[in-house]
């Protein structure tokens, strides 16, 4: 009898352990503490927002407790054409790409393969010694230097405090610097090697000591470069055969295949107060429907399109403490040493191993509870996971520099107040 009462009490420990990792799946609002009716006044926001032309459409997604709950797509993938959008439409996802190629990267420290205050330099040389940008002579946009007081580290790379700047979208110094030398943002730049621009960019000046202050720049690209090192293979290859694979994410791709072309919503900008399909060159000499297109720049920074669904995915596998689809991808220390702060002051991001957070420092700025991640895409792309509520949000929307980004803000809020339980 003691024996059958053990062995009882061990199957209820592990099927209580099995129901705490879900796949997503359909399910009601009321299931999972949500109202229906509240609920509802999501459909509201986003339809004035697609009525007065102020976005040509958005799709949103909700989830609790792996319960699919709010899944809906409004307005069109091309205003001009009234094309409508549809749930499994294909958005490019610019940085939302940095979380994958952060969990790819995790992967790997979890192979032994280094560890996180490790100089890069170790694995990529030519970011041995480097040195900060002093002064700029904008006739020629030469430069003086000064030798760093230390050498970037995996984790710098990581949080952000590595000192490297971003192309296109940095201060100004450092996208005139960047521009010269050719190193790209990672978005349209479909016929170069990332190998060939990270190896440059490791000889470009930094714009502070590693680690004494966050600056958002081109730090995922190169810990993508830093994976095909590690694992040789392309950041394509591992992405697929590693992460994508077993996940699920089907229709996640750095670019699409040819069938998979009619999915992918047009990028939009606001011209004359209405939504117009953004046709190439853009301003900066990129084709807008790269990846529609073949290419061999698999950009760990920015270079990913995908559905929401797929993205959903990633989220709930982190909720999940690292397992999805019946694979663990990351132990539960690993998740839970990711969505630690790694920012020290002086220095007041809240900002993980590739998430921003919500900490105690940070958390009258917004509904997210503690302990919340996110972040988003430069096309008006936004992601939340909030491990208090079991809970993940999305918004999607490409538009490219829209006057309109605060959907997204509004979305969040319409989410938790729909919150009933």
């Amino acid at each position: 009898m003691k024996k059958l009462l053990v062995f009882l009490l061990a199957m209820a420990a592990i099927g209580a352990h099995a129901q705490t990792i879900k796949n997503l799946a359909p399910g009601k609002p009321e299931e999972v503490g949500f109202s229906a009716d509240r609920l509802a006044r999501i459909d509201q926001l986003i339809n004035d927002y697609t009525s007065k032309k102020w976005i040509p459409g958005a799709v949103v997604l909700i989830a609790r407790n792996g319960k699919i709950v709010h899944y809906k797509a409004y307005g069109y993938s091309d205003f001009e054409k009234q094309t409508l959008l549809k749930k499994d439409d294909i958005f490019r996802m610019a940085s939302q790409t940095k979380a994958i190629t952060s969990l790819a990267v995790m992967m790997l420290f979890e192979e032994g393969k280094f560890s996180l205050d490790d100089p890069i330099s170790r694995y990529i040389p030519e970011f041995k010694n480097p040195k900060l940008l002093g002064t700029v002579n904008w006739t020629d946009t030469t430069y003086s230097t000064s030798p760093a007081k230390n050498e970037i580290t995996i984790r710098h790379l990581l949080s952000h405090t590595s000192g490297i700047d971003y192309a296109d979208i940095g201060s100004q110094e450092f996208k005139a610097i960047y521009a010269k030398s050719k190193v790209p943002s990672g978005i349209g730049t479909n016929n170069i090697v990332l190998a060939d621009k990270i190896k440059i960019l490791g000889t470009l000046p930094l714009k502070h000591n590693p680690g004494e202050q966050f600056t958002y720049g081109l730090n995922t690209d190169v810990l993508g470069y830093l994976v095909e090192v590690i694992s040789g293979q392309s950041l394509d290859q591992f992405f697929r055969a590693r992460i994508f694979q077993p996940l699920g994410m089907n229709d996640t791709y750095f670019y699409l295949p040819e069938q998979k072309y009619n999915r992918l919503v047009g990028l939009h900008q606001t011209s004359g107060g209405t939504p117009k399909k953004m046709l190439p060159p853009t301003g900066k000499g990129i084709n807008p429907d790269y990846p529609a297109t073949k290419g061999t720049y698999f950009s760990g920074g920015a270079g990913l399109s995908g559905p929401i669904e797929d993205y959903a995915k990633l989220l709930q596998l982190f909720l999940n403490k690292g397992e999805y689809n019946g694979v663990r991808l990351l132990s539960r220390k690993t998740v839970e040493l990711m969505l630690t702060n790694q920012c020290q002051p002086p220095i007041t991001n809240q900002f993980g191993l590739g998430f921003g957070l919500e900490t105690e420092k940070n958390d009258y700025q917004s509904v997210f509870s503690i302990g919340s991640f996110s972040w988003g895409g430069a096309f008006n792309t936004q992601y939340w996971a909030d491990p208090k509520e079991k809970l993940i949000g999305l918004i999607y929307t490409n538009m490219y520099a829209s006057p309109n980004y605060q959907v997204g803000d509004k979305f969040k809020v319409l989410t938790y107040q729909a919150i009933a339980d």
